[in-house]
Order: structure tokens, then C-alpha cells, then sequence
């Protein structure tokens, strides 16, 4: 088999485990999950240390962290969260606590943003303190795996390349305790390991820290180039 293979093996093991428990709504296949205490990991991430002196998070989209982005713009903090598929030259929405319009429920929302916060460029960005990643399955030393698009890593590593996610940066995985699974997972020059996991009852620190140093651009295709501008790189530049 190949990592490819890998993973997707221990994501459909997850998928099936979460949804034969009732841990996650009937449909979570294929998704990052919604889960059971999503409201409960908020809260205990939010009485952290590394929460409460965080000024900025950067979060993905998915509903399963909605309650953590809710969470950071009632404490806030500036949050950043992805532009669906990075599909434009400005890929995140800027969460500005002291500038919204509307409710930080209704913000957070990945159809709340659309319409209540402005899309920014990485160069209009500030250094991210906390980055959230959606995940569905890691271990306890941190290695994890999200649904299988590859997002998640194109972010931090373009947020790596900028400068903007550095030695200080902590990145979190907040997922439900059925998630946090003793396989070993395979991993690729891509692929970023987690800090800490949150579940609704439990803290878990990882070690040791593995990231890339940036794009690897012998992972990125001329179909992932044109679909997404603000990696700033043309097609043509691949080979050479």
C-alpha cells in the first residue's frame, strides 16, 4: 500500500468508529467532524496559558471548530480563517473583534464570514500566536491527518514561507478522545505535526516538533498552482 493508502485507511477507521459511537452527526464520513464536547474543548483550551496570552489564531473553516472560533473572537483575539480552497489571491478572512458588524457566532461561521469579514493577502497579515488545525485523526505524538484535500498543510506552509508562523507559533489539534489513536501515522516532507491535543477532558502535549520549512514545491502540481494564486507561483517555474 501506498501513504497515500495509509492514511486513508486510518481515516476511514476513525469515520466509522465516530459514527458507530454517536460521537459525531450520522454523514461525518469524508469530513473533519463535528464532535460530541466541541463546546467543552473550547472552554478548555481557553483557560490554557498559551490561549490567554495568544493575540492572534489561525483557524480552519470546518464547523467541528466552530466553538474555538467563537471562542477566540469573544476573548479578542484576531482571527484568520481560510478562504474556501485558498481559490483567491486573498486567502483568508480577517476575524476583527473590534471591527465586526455582527454577532462573533455568526462571524465565525464559514458562511458568516463570507459577508461580515474583508479577505486579506498573507502580506496584510500579522504573526499567528495559535493555529487551529481540523483534524481526523492524530496521535499522542503528534502526528496527524485531516480529511485528505491537502489544505490544511498548503496553509502552514505558506504561512511558514511568509514568516508568519515561526518557532513560537503552537499548533493545536481540538478533536474528540475517540480521534486520538495509537497507530502510527505516515508522514510526508509536507506534513506538520500538532503541539498539543485538545479533546472535551484532556490536554495532551507532543513531541518532538516536525515541520517543513516551507512549500515543497516538488509536491505541488500545475493543477494545484492554478487553483490557487496566493502561493505565487506559476506553473511554468515548477520545472525549472
Amino acid at each position: 500500500m501506498s501513504i497515500g493508502d495509509d492514511k486513508q485507511a486510518i481515516r476511514d477507521k476513525v469515520w466509522g468508529l465516530l459514527e458507530r459511537e454517536q460521537a459525531v452527526p450520522s454523514g461525518s464520513h469524508g469530513k473533519i467532524p463535528s464532535f460530541e464536547g466541541a463546546e467543552r474543548t473550547a472552554a478548555l483550551l481557553g483557560d490554557l496559558d498559551i490561549w490567554q496570552q495568544a493575540r492572534t489564531v489561525k483557524a480552519n473553516p470546518d464547523h467541528a471548530q466552530l466553538p474555538v472560533r467563537v471562542r477566540a473572537l469573544k476573548d479578542g483575539k484576531l482571527v484568520y480563517m481560510a478562504v474556501p480552497r485558498m481559490a483567491t489571491l486573498k486567502p483568508f478572512y480577517k476575524l476583527s473583534p473590534e471591527e465586526l458588524k455582527v454577532p462573533p457566532e455568526e462571524a465565525a461561521d464559514k458562511r458568516g464570514a463570507q459577508s461580515a469579514a474583508p479577505r486579506v493577502a498573507v502580506s496584510e497579515m500579522s504573526p499567528i500566536d495559535i493555529v487551529i488545525c481540523g483534524s481526523v485523526a492524530v496521535n499522542r505524538s503528534g502526528t496527524r491527518i485531516g480529511k485528505g484535500a491537502g489544505y490544511s498543510d498548503l496553509e502552514v506552509a505558506l504561512l511558514i514561507e511568509a514568516g508568519l508562523i515561526t518557532d513560537s507559533t503552537i499548533i493545536v489539534a481540538p478533536v474528540h478522545h475517540l480521534q486520538v489513536i495509537e497507530d502510527q501515522i505516515p508522514e510526508t516532507d509536507h506534513d506538520f505535526s500538532v503541539d498539543l491535543i485538545v479533546t472535551p477532558d484532556e490536554v495532551i502535549p507532543c513531541s518532538p516538533r516536525r515541520r517543513p520549512t516551507g512549500l515543497v514545491r516538488s509536491d505541488l502540481t500545475p493543477d494545484i498552482v492554478e487553483a490557487i494564486p496566493a502561493l505565487g507561483i506559476r506553473a511554468e517555474d515548477l520545472s525549472s
